[in-house]
């Protein structure tokens, strides 16, 4: 897993506990990389696993929780750091329907070795996507933080649902996103 994501995770935990109580817990886990990451490096997701697991217990907050607030804060991170991915896109559909053969292909130019998730789309009617994830790693709940993000992004109000359909170590979710009319 590439190392941007824990940069962003610690920063993000370090925003809500500060710094040295996120020191504190980092050097309470038992990590492979000693805790030390950079953007550039790549990571095994377990350590994401174990951190994510150890912020939620210290800070006594749900590992699902934590895992969609680190999705949403990713999100604005990639607008911020990626605005070509945005421009053109004015709804939050167009955008995700984009993520696998827009995005993810740029993302493999950039690095070929991300083990990046498998995105689905079919849009069901003008106010309703289906949206089906599919990964090696256990980040449903990251996945779900970003598509509200991305609704919250694109200013339209919409209920999102998603049924967990994860089998033999293969995480799969049907989202279904519909946007209030």
């Amino acid at each position: 897993m590439k190392g941007v994501v824990f940069v962003e995770l610690i920063a993000m935990a370090e925003s809500i506990a500060g710094e040295e109580l996120v020191d504190e817990i980092i050097d309470s886990c038992d990590l492979e990389s000693g805790g030390a990451f950079t953007a550039v490096g790549n990571y095994p997701c377990g350590e994401l696993m174990t951190l994510v697991q150890a912020f939620g217990q210290a800070l006594n907050a749900p590992v699902e929780d934590l895992q969609s607030k680190f999705g949403q804060w990713m999100f604005t991170k990639f607008i911020d750091g990626y605005p070509m991915f945005f421009a053109g896109k004015n709804d939050a559909f167009t955008m995700l329907e984009s993520i696998e053969n827009e995005v993810h292909v740029e993302v493999r130019k950039l690095y070929p070795e991300a083990e990046l998730p498998s995105f689905k789309t079919e849009r069901i009617s003008d106010s309703e996507l289906m949206m089906i994830y599919s990964s090696e790693r256990p980040l449903v709940a990251f996945c779900l933080g970003m598509i509200q993000a991305c609704v919250d992004h694109f200013g339209t109000p919409a209920t999102i649902t998603h049924k967990d359909r994860t089998e033999n170590g293969k995480y799969y979710s049907d989202f279904n996103i519909v946007m209030a009319q």
